[in-house]
């Protein structure tokens, strides 16, 4: 089987670039510098280290934990136990030590991904980036540890600003591509999944982009100022950006029960709080037009509790309307927030399927509740908005999985009592 197995878990494999081309052209070498030779060719492919054997612990943390956060950069975080001393920078014998370049191989902003294996011996990425750290922990009389801290590409465009960006007609999808395909931006075509999005842009003067602008900034103030739906790094390295979060058609990915019918789980965050409540919410855009929405019935209950956005990319009256109503929260609901789950606990094929969930997709939550001399389920379908794993290569791998409170839109069925009543919840498929 590929991989390096984890105790009760499955088969994974940690990789990191080592700045090498294992096939490339060499000019003026005797074997690989040789015309016409189809074993060592111009690009080259590049040679991953395989260093899970020697890690200890492993930590990714991917998306948010709260729907009114924005998305910053996926971060994965691993110790290695250096018990050759094959990491170390200054070690030029390492089989890592890029001699013809007199650097290190494993050296900051190289590839680094996190594969598992599922039953099939199918590769499925948990993470892909970039290693931003190593952070070495040289120990006299011991063993030598390296912490290597990672991110994802929201790194990088964190770390770029735009040249002035005169903006056209635009929806908010439209915006993003825009701007990937900068020539100071460049991300690649074939790493996007950018669905158009529902909302226009504006593109009079006040919307020019100043020269200066950070990219990651601007990107995130096109989700949360404008279309409030996900823009973030997928496990498999694609930038994602989906819609509004409105109705969504039910369709789990993984079922949490404790009941012993579904996935099981051992953690379970459950929310009731007044912080949840919106009753007035306030959109200005960038050129001056304005909406407030109100819920007064929520304002005499909870009293006001308001949130504003001061600098939205709209710039049509009605979606301005809409994106004030859109905000407005006016009940709190009592909600699963996150479950998480031990891998120890599930079957091969539940750790298939709890392992790739991803951002922006349903699961469901089911709790049972003691009442009175009996029991009550209670089940929601729920959205994941934030991924962690949490690997230890002595005990095994857990998982925690935000959520947020979605509305689901079911099958029509025809002539059932529930699910055959036409109205905006019962859809065709």
């Amino acid at each position: 089987m590929p991989g390096f197995p984890i105790v009760n878990a499955g088969n994974y494999d940690l990789k990191i670039d080592t700045g090498f081309q294992v096939d490339a052209f060499v000019l003026d070498d005797p074997l690989k510098g040789v015309l016409d030779n189809t074993t060592y060719v111009l690009d080259g492919t590049t040679e991953f280290a395989s260093v899970l054997e020697s890690t200890q612990t492993i930590a990714v943390k991917r998306g948010r934990r709260d729907i009114g956060d924005s998305f910053s950069a996926g971060t994965m975080t691993f110790t290695i136990l250096d018990v050759d001393g094959i990491f170390n920078p200054f070690d030029q014998n390492s089989p890592y030590y890029d001699t013809a370049e007199a650097q290190p191989g494993l050296a900051p902003m190289r590839e680094v991904e996190l594969i598992r294996y599922d039953d099939l011996d199918q590769p499925e990425y948990l993470f892909k980036g970039y290693v931003v750290n190593y952070d070495y922990n040289f120990a006299l009389g011991g063993l030598d540890t390296v912490t290597v801290y990672c991110a994802d590409q929201f790194y990088l465009l964190s770390q770029t600003y735009l040249d002035e960006l005169n903006v056209t007609p635009e929806t908010s999808g439209e915006r993003i591509e825009t701007v990937l395909d900068l020539p100071e931006v460049d991300f690649p075509p074939l790493t996007r999944n950018i669905d158009i999005g529902t909302v226009d842009l504006g593109h009079d003067s006040q919307y020019t982009v100043e020269a200066g602008t950070n990219v990651l900034t601007y990107l995130s103030q096109i989700n949360d100022t404008a279309e409030f739906g996900r823009l973030f790094m997928a496990r498999d390295g694609y930038i994602t950006f989906q819609p509004r979060v409105g109705i969504t058609i039910s369709g789990s990915v993984a079922d949490f029960k404790d009941d012993g019918t579904g996935i099981p789980y051992f953690g379970l965050g459950i929310s009731f709080e007044a912080d949840a409540v919106i009753n007035r919410a306030v959109v200005t855009a960038l050129d001056g037009k304005t909406a407030t929405a109100e819920d007064l019935a929520s304002i005499a209950t909870y009293f006001i509790q308001t949130n504003s956005i001061t600098n939205s990319l709209l710039h049509e009256q009605d979606q301005i309307d809409d994106a004030a109503d859109y905000l407005l929260n006016p009940i709190p609901e009592a909600r699963f927030t996150s479950v998480e789950t031990g891998f120890v606990s599930l079957t091969d094929a539940q750790r298939d399927t709890v392992a790739i969930v991803d951002i922006g997709q349903t699961v469901t939550i089911e709790k049972t509740f003691p009442t009175g001399n009996t029991t009550t389920q209670l089940g929601q379908e729920l959205a994941v908005e934030g991924i962690e794993h949490y690997i230890d290569l002595s005990s095994g791998h857990r998982m925690l999985i935000s959520t947020s409170p979605t509305v689901i839109a079911f099958e029509l069925v025809l002539d059932d009592v529930t699910y055959g009543v036409l109205d905006a919840l019962n859809v065709l498929g």
